[in-house]
């Protein structure tokens, strides 16, 4: 490397280092009290959040006779409308929690830590439990001002009914949860009988001490020391990611607004009111550069925006940007990135693949397990058998039908089929069969034969399974 590459690889490790000492990462020591201010941002973000109406209101949604979307542990079905998931297909749950994780690299590679700043649950029960807070006990002033406050009945009286409605809230949190592993409306009345199953309340006591926790007091807390999603998504971004942004050469030097500046006095745009930082719920001061603490939640744009109208300057001196963007240099067309393009592929990879799980569920699945202690055995007749274990598997919501038939050598014979074998919805079933053949058929080790199992009623009730008849050794005859 040149000296100048060297000098120019210094400088951005000292402007870091320069950077890096004005972050602020609250651990806990202090309450943040952020303002809450209307905005385009806070719109979007009560948009986005509004997703999570389906934790709440999914489990009631019916779909012929049952409930649409259940996950019925018990009895190891999972139901999503006319699809139902036995644990054989539960591969395809690896596939989507692939393209979900790839999903939230792309996102983050794009935009930042957006996932955290509009759709996180955390985020959106903070959000909640401090409208609520904002409510009550008014501004964030008022708010530090009645919590130094002594004890008065003014003030038992707005803590109870605040911490009350924590606590519903904690509790519809946990009800929603259990909602979708049974069945919805019978909980409730499990519930009020009293008579609901020892794992609902364990879920419903961690639910609401959980969400209580963690969004009336950790709050920030937790994505800076608890969720492992912060950290990870820390580490994707790079200079052409899109995040909110101070624009340096525009706001600086920054200085308080006065009515008469000189021309040796003029001022950049900021007029450090901190108002950026008074609304961000993390505390952190975007000014300093992209920190740890940012969630991407764009309310210090609608702060910033709504000084800047009121100055009568330009919007978008913190905006979303990327670091290429705001030095002035070329940025990147996202095609042109060879990382989101491999995440893409990944991406439909994956969603390939589930289409392909989904499209082939089936109705009926067979396995076979061919006896392994004794492979075969002769019998006193001469005649070699070998001994098969059918695992059926009926995948319908109704009772079906079967019947068995082997294509394998002339002269074979099938023991322990010639009945209908009956199996009931869901259900998995074992058959033993028998497979003989005269010892002087047999000409090799092993012979090729083929099961099949279908429905007398219904052609599409069809499953087809190859497996191997195993004879004596050439040597041993």
């Amino acid at each position: 490397m040149s000296d100048n590459g060297q000098s120019q690889q210094q400088k951005e490790i000292d402007a870091l280092y320069e950077e890096s000492s004005y972050w602020h990462v609250n651990t806990g020591d202090e309450t943040i009290h952020a303002k809450r201010l209307p905005g385009t941002y806070r719109r979007i973000k009560w948009f986005t959040a509004s997703v999570w109406l389906i934790f709440i209101l999914g489990p009631y949604l019916r779909w012929n006779e049952r409930q649409a979307i259940l996950w019925n542990i018990p009895d190891r079905q999972f139901h999503i409308f006319d699809i139902t998931i036995l644990p054989q297909d539960v591969w395809m749950l690896s596939l989507v929690l692939l393209f979900l994780a790839i999903l939230l690299a792309v996102v983050t590679s794009i935009a930042g830590r957006v996932f955290c700043g509009y759709f996180c649950f955390q985020t959106l029960w903070t959000d909640i439990f401090t409208l609520i807070e904002t409510k009550l006990e008014g501004s964030p002033v008022q708010r530090k001002r009645l919590d130094k406050a002594p004890l008065s009945f003014t003030k038992v009286r707005i803590k109870i009914v605040k911490h009350s409605a924590w606590l519903l809230i904690g509790l519809l949190t946990g009800l929603s949860f259990c909602a979708w592993f049974t069945d919805a409306y019978q909980l409730w009345v499990d519930i009020f009988a009293l008579s609901a199953s020892n794992e609902v309340w364990f879920s419903l006591a961690i639910f609401t001490a959980g969400t209580y926790l963690f969004a009336g007091f950790m709050r920030e807390q937790v994505c800076f020391w608890l969720c492992p999603y912060a950290r990870i998504q820390g580490v994707m971004l790079d200079r052409e990611t899109i995040v909110p942004t101070y624009d340096v050469h525009r706001g600086e030097p920054r200085g308080k607004l006065k009515r008469e500046v000189s021309a040796e006095a003029k001022k950049g745009d900021c007029i450090d009111c901190h108002l950026c930082v008074g609304v961000c719920p993390t505390g952190i001061d975007i000014r300093n550069g992209q920190q740890e603490g940012c969630i991407t939640c764009g309310l210090c744009l609608d702060a910033c925006d709504s000084i800047m109208e009121k100055v009568g300057k330009p919007a978008g001196l913190i905006r979303y940007a990327s670091l290429d963007e705001i030095e002035g240099k070329k940025t990147i067309a996202l095609y042109k990135r060879p990382r989101i393009l491999i995440y893409i592929i990944i991406m439909l990879t994956a969603l390939g693949g589930i289409g392909y799980g989904l499209n082939n569920l089936g109705t009926i699945e067979l396995q076979i397990l061919h006896e392994r202690q004794p492979l075969y055995i002769i019998r006193s007749d001469g005649s070699v058998q070998n001994r098969y274990e059918l695992k059926i598997l009926n995948k319908l919501p109704h009772e079906v039908t079967l019947l068995l038939n082997v294509d394998g050598p002339q002269g074979m014979q099938v023991i322990g089929a010639d009945n209908e074998i009956r199996i009931g919805k869901y259900a998995l079933q074992s058959q033993t069969v028998y497979l003989r053949l005269p010892r002087s058929t047999v000409r090799q080790e092993s012979t090729a034969v083929t099961f099949t199992l279908q429905s007398d009623d219904d052609s599409n009730i069809k499953a087809v399974y190859k497996s191997m008849f195993i004879g004596p050794l050439p040597e041993s005859r």
